[in-house]
């Protein structure tokens, strides 16, 4: 690495070394509490997987470069050139880890080991040795909002051409737009993935609510997070923030996707508009009821999967609950405590990057495997993208002999139509 790369990449290193990151770089007192709760650890047994192992790739740079003792006497300050073999090892740490902040709950000093390896992506990006699959997908979805006027004919089409099937789930009243796009004055704008699974549901419900919605242009995801490159996390989060501002709705509801809520929720800063996941706002129709659901729609025992980025990470855990409370009398806890979830290992930009990282994902969700196992569970719901594709990977691959399910699926299944002031409520 020639020294003008290595100082550009150390200005990048000090753009993140806010008073909260000093303080998790300097504070590890190496006790080890960590090492059992990473997932991946607790399946592969490998000491580069502990918590502290990845920190410490990250705070011996920031040592050598950032502190006096580091500089001038490395070796009593553990103190690490940054070199390509450190680049190297930065990201083996940053693309083992999932982001799950399971650690964290066991760290005495609430060492956030994302946030560590948020520096370590940064890195990535600045040498241009991130995995390129994520940087084009965020470049893309930075191009859709310049492209606009060039894709929404076809949008729109094939936003038509998913309304048959919304209509058998639940019948509209006559004139009604079964999934509405661009509607400015509506209470709620949804942020849908790339997918009629994300879409047809959630029209559904929205309907049965006699929601005053209307669909987003975007897709919800955000790669850039999962690449690590704060503008590009700002560029696809500003699009969904200026058409809720255009369209002038009150509220913002992401779907099934745990990054684009965890990203939406705490880093869109104070808005004009609520925001709100899927679930949240579900969970709301039935309290207030706006929706019922039938409970013998689903057989078995049922088991949910919290997605680390929206429950441990954002604080959405009573919601599902409630939900399945409605759904099923047969709900199977995995963890007495959700916040001690197993992660799915999938997140992180890991299932984003397909093939590439399967056999790793599988073999590092090893403990969740058997968490799901040990519940005897024939369905596992989740409420989240990324999730329910790991969940899928690990059931065929460890034949758990469950059934894999979106939350919201499961809802629009099971709505029953004897709510008929619906509309009124909404209004």
């Amino acid at each position: 690495m020639d020294q003008n790369t290595r100082d550009e990449l150390l200005k990048l290193f000090r753009t993140k070394l806010n008073e909260a990151m000093k303080f998790y770089l300097e504070t590890c007192s190496r006790c080890g509490l960590c090492t059992e709760a990473c997932h991946v650890y607790a399946s592969m047994g490998q000491v580069k997987y502990i918590a502290a192992y990845r920190a410490e790739i990250v705070r011996r740079i920031y040592k050598k470069y950032f502190k006096g003792r580091g500089k001038w006497w490395s070796s009593v300050g553990e103190a690490k050139e940054l070199t390509d073999i450190s680049l190297q090892e930065l990201y083996d740490a940053a693309y083992s880890c999932t982001g799950c902040r399971r650690c964290m709950l066991y760290c005495p000093h609430g060492i956030d080991t994302q946030m560590i390896m948020s520096i370590a992506k940064l890195l990535l990006v600045g040498a241009n040795a991130e995995p390129e699959i994520l940087t084009l997908l965020a470049d893309t979805s930075i191009q859709k909002e310049k492209s606009l006027d060039i894709i929404r004919e076809g949008f729109l089409q094939g936003i038509k051409n998913l309304e048959e099937e919304v209509v058998k789930k639940w019948k509209v009243e006559a004139g009604s737009t079964p999934i509405p796009v661009d509607a400015e004055g509506a209470n709620l704008l949804y942020v849908a993935l790339a997918g009629a699974h994300s879409i047809i549901p959630a029209a559904a419900i929205f309907n049965a609510a006699g929601e005053n919605w209307t669909l987003s242009f975007f897709e919800a995801v955000n790669f850039g997070a999962f690449v690590g490159d704060p503008t590009k996390t700002k560029l696809i989060l500003d699009r969904i923030i200026n058409e809720a501002k255009r369209l002038r709705v009150k509220e913002v509801c992401i779907c099934e996707c745990g990054t684009a809520y965890r990203v939406m929720k705490q880093l869109a800063g104070e808005q004009p508009f609520r925001i709100s996941s899927i679930t949240d706002v579900h969970a709301r129709y039935i309290r207030e009821g706006r929706i019922k659901l039938d409970k013998t729609r689903f057989s078995g025992p049922i088991t949910y999967h919290d997605p680390c980025q929206i429950a441990r990470n954002a604080g959405v855990f009573d919601e599902p609950r409630y939900i399945l409370r409605h759904i099923t009398d047969n709900f199977r806890e995995m963890s007495p405590d959700p916040k001690y979830n197993w992660c799915c290992g999938g997140g992180g930009g890991l299932v984003a990057l397909g093939e590439e990282t399967l056999d790793f994902r599988m073999k590092s969700a090893r403990v969740k495997a058997d968490q799901v196992k040990e519940t005897g569970a024939t369905i596992l719901t989740t409420a989240c993208e990324n999730c329910h594709s790991q969940l899928s990977d690990l059931n065929s691959h460890y034949e758990l002999g469950v059934e894999v399910m979106f939350l919201s699926s499961m809802v629009a299944d099971a709505l029953i139509a004897d709510s008929n002031d619906a509309m009124n409520k909404a209004a």
